[in-house]
């Protein structure tokens, strides 16, 4: 399943070094594992945890600093659980030519978190990306890996109620 599916209850397990190293042994032998691990352990725990960092290094015979490099670089791997629910909302030009970029301030402002945030509730993590595709229906953004086009505010709020039933 797609990181980007993590909110539908995916990715929930509890973090477990041992699950985990077997997770890591499972892929170790693929050519460019390190994504592939990444990948799987997120699926699994909903985010990499900072004890997998030597467990991959160890395993790939890679130092700590290029298995963290890898993680802080690529913006869908989380360090963090996610809220309930994630909304990734699309910065790109063509949602920034009608509005988006002021529509984000209102949903940080509602939801009172910051990029990659997660709700004091624990219910929504707000994620910058750059570009869904959905150009034609700008603002637009996933709401737990489902698209919504023609964002605001009451839209986004209705995306989230649907998926919470």
């Amino acid at each position: 399943m797609p990181s980007h599916e993590l909110g539908r209850g995916a990715g929930r397990e509890p973090w477990d070094s041992g699950r985990a190293a077997g997770i890591i042994a499972e892929h170790a032998r693929r050519e460019g594992a390190t994504l592939p691990i990444l990948h799987a352990l997120q699926e699994t725990f909903g985010y990499v945890d900072g004890e997998a960092v030597p467990l991959i290094a160890d395993a790939l015979n890679l130092s700590r600093a290029e298995v963290h490099g890898c993680i802080t670089f690529y913006h869908d791997f989380r360090s963090e659980p996610a809220g309930r629910h994630t909304v990734k909302l699309c910065r790109a030009e063509a949602c920034q030519a009608v509005g988006a970029d002021a529509l984000h301030e209102d949903v940080l402002r509602r939801y009172d978190v910051a990029w990659h945030g997660t709700t004091r509730d624990g219910q929504v993590t707000v994620e910058p990306v750059f570009c869904l595709g959905l150009c034609a229906c700008a603002p637009a953004a996933l709401v737990d890996g489902e698209p919504v086009g023609r964002l605001d505010l009451d839209a986004l709020a209705d995306a989230l109620t649907e998926r919470a039933a």
